[in-house]
């Protein structure tokens, strides 16, 4: 029986409105309450999970950015993975060589130089996951809500980053337009071999460590916990999801998810906006899945 569920949140854990349904709320209340560990791992920084885990009254770890950092409930570092500061600087050279926007997760918090660039691009990922918002109404809605989103704006980021106290934990780059310039990044970063790039969707490349990585920080929570990877469950969409996938023992795959992950995953789901989560978490304890 799994003692241990690892989720992801965008496209899986969270509907349409970035919300946790009910229904998976209860699923989680229902694992909680037989003594199975929930948790959720996501590319996000803390500062963005915090906020809809609050809203479902959850407490739970967190696995972070990918797997840069972990949290237990009570908000303590369990485990880091960050990137040398010479190498985050050779991977923002890149990025601005091909003129892609990105931001820098860090252990101070998320950081942009570009508040338009932040603007546009939080309003696009809008109008893809919120499907009736036109464009001017997303951009709308992300500059009124400027002061509550996560993010913090600096003049310079290869400055910032430049200084002793700051840890790089992740960066992400984003190409709404030109999402074929993506590949072409990513190929340029296989030269460095301690990077693990990736994506949570189809317009923005993930850049971590090559020891943040979803699968090996769920490995890394069920050895601290002392579970077995057989007893583990994750669940997930999209391509930053796969590594967590393959290493579980129970593993689920969204409606919504790409086909490489339904591929690899042993049971599917319905999808995020269908509280794809929730069913799963009853199916598998209810049916003693493995």
């Amino acid at each position: 029986m799994i003692q241990m569920i690892a989720s992801d949140m965008d496209g899986t854990l969270l509907d349409e409105h970035m919300q946790i349904s009910e229904e998976n709320i209860q699923a989680i209340r229902y694992a909680q309450d037989k003594g199975i560990q929930f948790m959720v791992c996501t590319g996000r920084n803390i500062t963005e999970v915090l906020p809809a885990l609050s809203d479902a009254n959850i407490t739970c770890p967190m696995i972070t950015l990918n797997g840069a950092q972990a949290f237990d409930q009570n908000k303590n570092v369990l485990f880091t993975a960050g990137i040398e500061q010479e190498l985050a600087l050779a991977i923002i050279e890149i990025l601005e060589q091909e003129h892609i926007y990105y931001e820098i997760s860090t252990n101070e918090g998320t950081f942009s130089q570009d508040l338009a660039r932040r603007i546009e691009t939080f309003a696009a990922f809008l109008c893809e996951r919120m499907p009736h918002l036109t464009y001017q109404m997303a951009i709308a809605m992300t500059s009124a809500r400027f002061d509550q989103l996560p993010i913090k704006i600096v003049p310079n980021l290869k400055a910032y980053i430049n200084q002793p106290q700051v840890q790089v934990l992740k960066i992400i780059g984003f190409e709404h337009k030109r999402p074929e310039i993506l590949a072409k990044v990513r190929q340029k970063l296989q030269d460095f071999n301690e990077l693990a790039v990736t994506s949570s969707g189809s317009n923005n490349i993930e850049i971590n460590h090559k020891m943040a990585q979803k699968g090996l920080a769920v490995k890394q929570m069920a050895e601290l916990l002392q579970i077995p990877l057989t007893q583990v469950m994750t669940i997930g969409d999209n391509l930053n999801d796969l590594s967590m996938i393959q290493m579980a023992g129970v593993s689920f795959a969204m409606e919504n998810a790409i086909d490489d992950l339904k591929a690899a995953a042993k049971y599917q789901t319905d999808t995020n906006v269908n509280s794809g989560v929730g069913k799963a978490i009853f199916r598998a304890i209810d049916e003693k899945l493995t």
